[in-house]
């Protein structure tokens, strides 16, 4: 038997609740993995959320985007008890069983190995926010992007994403510009590395000119929307935005004149469907360039009974850094 929180249809509204569940109800896979950590993400929130935020379509259902445990048992030659495992994205926790729970059965291609120096309590603190955080930094840098360009400007800042962004940047010796709709959160982001903090009352406003004074050397945007049309026009010339989040919508009101006039690129980050390679290089480079302290200093723990709650606070923006479950609390 083991602990999860269950996600059950009651009429037309779904309602989570803690259960104790068999091991024969655990879904088809490879690796049965003991959890021990989940995380808490935007996705998570809509999953959590009355009607299942349109990504859940089968009930029951176990949402979690990702964890990190130890193998218990294995049907693939990669992989014997034991081994400590972490897993992101396959949506996973959306369309298959996730990581709110104590155990987890999925397809053995969907795990990576835990870095060595990574404990899996730090692996969901940085879970799939940070991940795609890195993912994001690793493309910037694939398209030119060094500390002696400029300033870097990330959005939403204060949020999962965001903070690791910042704290990566930082660590990296760039120049980071935060931008939040929080004041308070100021000198949280300046102790995460943040050189300067940009209210986001001077990025809200639609694109009245496509091109502007050329500020930004890069951008890692998790919101999406009006604002990443209006930094495209801010973009130094060959500069590019890593878009990773739609938290200010999923519409993009720009013009094609920074694409033409100043070469700038708009580079999409995906973290579910990666590759293998490119999510062992992700994770081998945040053990070296994310601060450990710094990621501390973002966690808020929590246990599976805190999640209801807190899913309906991380998609009201309310949610700061990074909430780390202990599934066994």
């Amino acid at each position: 038997m083991f602990r999860a929180l269950v996600l059950e249809k009651e009429g037309d509204v779904a309602a989570a609740h803690i259960r104790e569940l068999d091991e024969s109800a655990l879904p088809p896979g490879e690796v049965t993995v003991r959890v021990e950590y989940s995380t808490l993400n935007y996705k998570d929130g809509l999953c959590l959320s009355p009607n299942g935020g349109g990504l859940v379509r089968n009930w029951p259902h176990i949402a979690g985007i990702d964890f990190a445990g130890t193998v218990e048992a294995s049907d693939d030659a990669r992989y014997k008890p034991g081994d400590r495992v972490v897993l992101t994205g396959w949506r996973v926790g959306e369309v298959h069983w996730g990581g709110y729970a104590q155990k987890a059965r999925v397809k053995a291609d969907w795990l990576v190995p835990l870095p060595a120096g990574l404990t899996t309590r730090q692996a969901m603190a940085v879970g799939t926010a940070g991940f795609t955080s890195m993912l994001a930094v690793l493309a910037l840098e694939d398209h030119g992007l060094t500390p002696a360009k400029g300033e870097v400007l990330v959005t939403g800042a204060a949020g999962g994403v965001g903070s690791v962004a910042v704290a990566i940047l930082a660590r990296l010796g760039y120049q980071v510009a935060a931008v939040t709709g929080r004041p308070e959160t100021e000198g949280y982001l300046r102790d995460l590395g943040a050189s300067r903090i940009v209210p986001r009352a001077e990025l809200a406003e639609t694109v009245k000119r496509p091109l502007e004074s050329e500020t930004w050397a890069g951008c890692i945007d998790a919101v999406g929307g009006a604002m990443l049309a209006r930094v495209l026009g801010q973009l130094k010339y060959g500069a590019s935005a890593a878009a990773v989040g739609l938290a200010g919508g999923s519409g993009l009101p720009a013009s094609v004149i920074p694409f033409l006039l100043r070469g700038v690129n708009l580079l999409g980050i995906d973290s579910v469907s990666k590759p293998y390679p490119d999510r062992v290089r992700a994770w081998d480079r945040i053990v070296t360039d994310l601060p450990m302290e710094k990621l501390e200093a973002m966690v808020r723990p929590a246990v599976l009974s805190d999640l209801p709650a807190l899913g309906a606070a991380i998609l009201k923006g309310e949610v700061q850094g990074r909430v780390v479950v202990d599934v066994n609390g």
